[in-house]
């Protein structure tokens, strides 16, 4: 396969809401560019990038996944993501190594809640986005709808530049309002395109909307709006130019028109990729140089940068790195440091990917996206780059678990086996967790939602053998303490021979919420030996995790470690272990210990006649709404509901809007719990746990 530089090529997320139809689109795309023979269908799983058998059984994307179209002489990368708020994380990724985004929404039920979320995603990175209303085919679509939608929910920048031919079934084809050109396609969704004049019906409507276009261009650039004042319009040269400067500029996001089923629009579409948004050439990247933020060129020929925004734990292949070069170039079959870790990694094959197949290249130059396999170090969010470069990249940030269940195996041995299978899947998707609870012995599975657990527990059976039981979702509760106190511990053993000796005093200090643990050592005058004092830690470190109350962790205090007493004989690391143990148990007997439970932040999309039962419902779910948003038919509630309460929600839901509402949620702080819902936590976790046993000294 040819080899692109940075000019030739346009980086393309493609995000929307679960169900706007992006990954029928993005196999359409390849349809009409040649890359593939026939026109791929989710409902048949023969999608290029929805290839993971639990995306083909699920009929939905479920991971962000790389494909390529080549057209005109340029390659446009095309990363299909995933449109369920569990997988957001993908999301997120895949806007950050990306130059553009391609937004699609339904032209049925326009904007809906992950369309906002990844419009504000690319918002923060300050992205060039183009709007594609897909599935004009469908019943009840209606362009003028979800452009009222769209400018409602996300600005009044989202201005055609097409228009479609015909409505619903009888969909079958664009108007180009730049270069007043007309685009149909023929009923049998093959890749056939017939390009003519604006249909003599439209004219008056396309000239109506190419002045609103022309206006919009005008207002965004202050030379083209004298020049518009002046001639009262804008040549076809300067409505080009000034439209694609506007949306390089993420000023103006222009809107195109497609159905991704019938394969309508799809050449028009790549067109408006590589007319209308910019190669990696034309956008400079932010790195890090000295801890400082820096602001570079692609250049080709500076020292090699490359940034890893995904890992894939493939069955077969193991482990594959997906990565963007952003300076310089990588070459197979070399040697590169992975600054991150301070290793150096032998390259072996490079690819780029069209869905799970790899097509091998030389080299990948800078602004290109590609792929490695079997790298030993490297994982998501490393930089790859040469000393030289003086540059690294930041990591993405994935967001905390929000929901753990307890998973046991179905067949005894596999313990083992478990462990080196969720290693695997953690390494691919950084949103997970898998530990031992400490006090219970348990094995915990923690992700972002009850599907998000649902799909890595079907992952590990297709993919390896390892089939587990799920036990109900545990809640994230944590201890806390509500005053400043004192605190003494003395452990003093004697048996035969050398005894055991350890004595400190500590101060125990609340700290404000999300602050942890802080550990300060005030001790003077050697009252305890410098290297004993990291033993009073462990022993306070270990106690706080253990929990008090109900077995949870503590958090967000500080101790500070004030004085104490040893012996020149008896006292060792042991003894002063188990004094810092006995010090955190009598502070906390004394500092007004409280639990705190997650609080997440609910944002539910329903139509608008269940908003009242729906409120009604999360106020009784200890939920405070924070707001009610009309979007046409439907409604955003957005709420701020205990975790513990939103376990039997998505059910609820369901019922209540008959399969029609949707929702959201993410954690947003720790608060306190009521006093009489406490009480229940600490009888159920003294039930499972029993009393916790004091350490033996």
């Amino acid at each position: 396969m040819k080899v692109y530089d940075a000019a030739s090529i346009r980086n393309v997320a493609v995000v929307g809401h679960g169900g706007c139809g992006k990954t029928q689109l993005v196999s359409a795309l390849l349809f009409a560019a040649g890359m593939v023979n026939r026109l791929g269908l989710v409902d048949d799983g023969t999608t290029v990038t929805d290839y993971d058998e639990e995306e083909i059984a699920r009929k939905h994307t479920l991971g962000a996944s790389l494909a390529h179209a080549e057209w005109n002489k340029t390659k446009v990368n095309l990363i299909d993501t995933p449109g369920f708020g569990n997988f957001f994380a993908d999301t997120r990724a895949a806007l950050h190594v990306a130059d553009a985004a391609l937004v699609v929404v339904d032209a049925v039920a326009g904007v809906e809640v992950q369309t906002e979320k990844a419009w504000h995603a690319a918002d923060e990175l300050a992205l060039p986005r183009l709007v594609c209303v897909n599935r004009l085919d469908r019943d009840r679509a209606s362009l003028d709808r979800t452009l009222e939608s769209l400018r409602q929910s996300l600005g009044r920048a989202i201005v055609p530049i097409q228009l479609p031919i015909g409505e619903e079934k009888h969909f079958t084809g664009v108007v180009d309002l730049v270069g007043l050109k007309a685009f149909t396609f023929p009923a049998d969704g093959s890749s056939r395109v017939t390009e003519g004049p604006v249909p003599g019906a439209m004219e008056a409507e396309v000239a109506a909307a190419r002045e609103a276009l022309i206006e919009m261009v005008a207002e965004a650039d202050e030379g083209l709006m004298e020049h518009f004042f002046e001639a009262g319009t804008l040549t076809s040269e300067e409505l080009a130019s000034g439209l694609r400067k506007a949306t390089a500029d993420a000023r103006i996001f222009p809107l195109v028109c497609t159905s991704g089923l019938q394969n309508v629009g799809t050449q028009p579409l790549l067109d408006a990729l590589l007319a209308w948004t910019p190669s990696p050439a034309e956008r400079p990247f932010k790195a890090v140089s000295d801890g400082q933020g820096v602001t570079r060129g692609t250049d080709e020929k500076a020292p090699y940068a490359a940034f890893v925004w995904k890992t894939v734990a493939d069955q077969f292949a193991g482990r594959i790195t997906l990565f963007r070069v952003y300076q310089g170039a990588l070459k197979s079959d070399s040697t590169v440091t992975n600054l991150t870790r301070g290793t150096q990694e032998r390259l072996g094959h490079l690819a780029v990917l069209q869905g799970k197949t790899q097509v091998a290249v030389p080299e990948i130059k800078a602004g290109d996206l590609g792929a490695v396999a079997k790298l030993k170090d490297t994982r998501t969010n490393d930089t790859l780059a040469d000393k030289a470069a003086g540059v690294a990249f930041p990591p993405i940030s994935f967001p905390e678990p929000v929901l753990s269940y307890a998973i046991e195996p179905k067949s005894r041995g596999d313990e083992d086996k478990i462990s080196t299978a969720m290693h695997r899947l953690e390494e691919e998707d950084g949103t997970i967790r898998y530990a031992r609870d400490p006090q219970t012995h348990e094995l915990l599975l923690a992700g972002q939602g009850q599907l998000h657990i649902e799909v890595t527990v079907a992952k590990l059976k297709r993919r390896f053998g390892v089939e587990v039981n799920l036990k109900p979702p545990r809640i994230p509760y944590r201890e806390t303490i509500t005053a400043r106190v004192e605190a003494h511990g003395r452990h003093k053993k004697q048996t035969g021979g050398h005894g055991q000796f350890g004595d400190c005093k500590i101060r125990m200090e609340p700290l404000p919420r999300g602050s942890d643990f802080e550990f300060v050592d005030e001790i003077f005058g050697g009252a305890i030996p410098r290297q004993f004092i990291p033993a009073v830690e462990k022993g306070i470190q270990e106690s706080r995790l253990r929990g008090y109350l109900a077995g949870y962790p503590v958090v967000d205090f500080r101790v500070v470690l004030t004085d104490g007493q040893y012996h020149d004989v008896d006292s060792n690391e042991l003894s002063f272990k188990t004094a810092g143990w006995l010090a955190f148990k009598d502070g906390m007997s004394k500092a007004r210990p409280t639990l705190l439970e997650p609080i997440m932040n609910v944002e539910v999309y329903a139509p608008s006649d269940y908003a009242g039962d729906l409120m009604g419902d999360l106020n009784g779910r200890r939920g405070r709404i924070s707001g009610m948003e009309p979007r046409g038919q439907m409604t955003v509630i957005k709420a701020q509901v205990p975790m513990a309460e939103m376990l039997t929600y998505e059910q609820h839901l369901t019922s209540v809007t008959g399969g029609r509402g949707s929702y959201h949620m993410e954690y947003s702080h720790y608060d306190e719990v009521p006093s009489h819902q406490q009480q229940k936590i600490i009888a159920a976790a003294k039930v499972e746990r029993g009393q916790a046993a004091e350490p033996e000294a």
